[in-house]
């Protein structure tokens, strides 16, 4: 019997696929009991990108001892209780958006809505936006203006395409020595991109129905792939919503950077909501175009939905 480490690459079940560097093998391995991380909130006790203490018996049985600290993680609400969180996977390197503006029609808020899952862990994001080959002028100009968005506040931006091959290359490199969570909109062409920077890989790829507009999910369950000059995809479900109903508001409003970065300037200081509060810095400099009302928008749209689910919650009776 003896000890090893190890990187959780897939979850099924009770089973998990762990590779051994110092082997280069990937094992099947089960829990040792009853392992839970914060018992309160957490719904899974080892995700995707864990690094854990695994132990081999003579007869080759792995089991999971140890799951060792994460750097971080990005979680999503769980749809069955507002108060727990669903790990999709840590000790990440960067996190990629895949979005587009064609096929599927473009969700406006849907990029700040993935943010706010990373900015907490102070994840790096590139948002890639792929199908660049069907954009037409009017499509070039909004990718423009959104690059330019997003850029000034610190985010990288790439366009793509995997037809023409337009910024694959350049996507590859970015991806090098790196763990990388890549995630999206169902139908805006992740597998495809996968499949592009893997190949030999094979994911399986779906269409946009031409009636709604949406894609459809060819991935069930977070999975991290292994590509050439150290490069690991953790390829995850597309994703049709996003929704905060576990969040208070100020944790939206620390989560918007630029208006985090500005806000010590508010009569309220860091306890703004950049609402109707008088003396809000955020407003002022809004309305004299310093910052992008773009996000602004999406920020209370947010907020909206958070108010509005916490009022029903008040309305019911327990």
């Amino acid at each position: 019997m003896h000890n090893i480490e190890g990187l959780v690459l897939k979850s099924t079940g009770s089973w998990y696929d762990i590779y051994v560097e110092q082997t280069n093998q990937v094992l099947a391995c089960r829990l040792a009991g009853k392992m839970k991380l914060n018992k309160s909130t957490l719904t899974n006790p080892v995700a995707v990108g864990d690094k854990v203490d695994i132990q081999v018996s003579e007869n080759s049985d792995a089991i999971i001892q140890n799951i060792q600290p994460r750097k971080n993680y990005i979680a999503r609400q769980s749809p069955k209780n507002k108060h727990q969180v669903h790990i999709i996977a840590s000790n990440i390197d960067q996190a990629v958006l895949i979005t587009t503006l064609r096929e599927p029609h473009f969700k406006q808020g849907f990029i700040d809505r993935f943010i706010m899952t990373t900015e907490p862990q102070d994840i790096p994001v590139l948002i890639i936006f792929n199908k660049a080959d069907l954009y037409n002028d009017e499509d070039v100009e909004e990718y423009k203006e959104l690059q330019r968005i997003y850029e000034s506040i610190g985010y990288s931006t790439l366009s793509i395409s995997c037809k023409s091959k337009l910024g694959i290359e350049a996507l590859k490199e970015r991806l090098v020595s790196k763990i990388s969570l890549f995630s999206g909109q169902s139908g805006v062409g992740k597998s495809s991109i996968i499949n592009e920077l893997i190949p030999g890989l094979n994911q399986k790829t779906g269409l946009v129905s031409g009636y709604t507009g949406k894609g459809t999910h060819t991935t069930t369950f977070a999975e991290m792939l292994r590509g050439e000059r150290d490069t690991f995809i953790i390829d995850t479900p597309g994703l049709k919503t996003l929704t905060f109903n576990n969040l208070e508001i100020l944790d939206v409003a620390h989560n918007f950077r630029e208006f985090f970065e500005v806000s010590e300037n508010c009569k309220f200081g860091r306890r703004c909501t950049h609402q109707d509060e008088p003396g809000c810095c955020v407003r002022e400099r809004i309305e004299n175009g310093q910052l992008y009302f773009f996000r602004y928008r999406n920020y209370l749209s947010i907020l909206e939905e958070i108010k509005a689910h916490n009022y029903w919650e008040r309305k019911k009776d327990y």
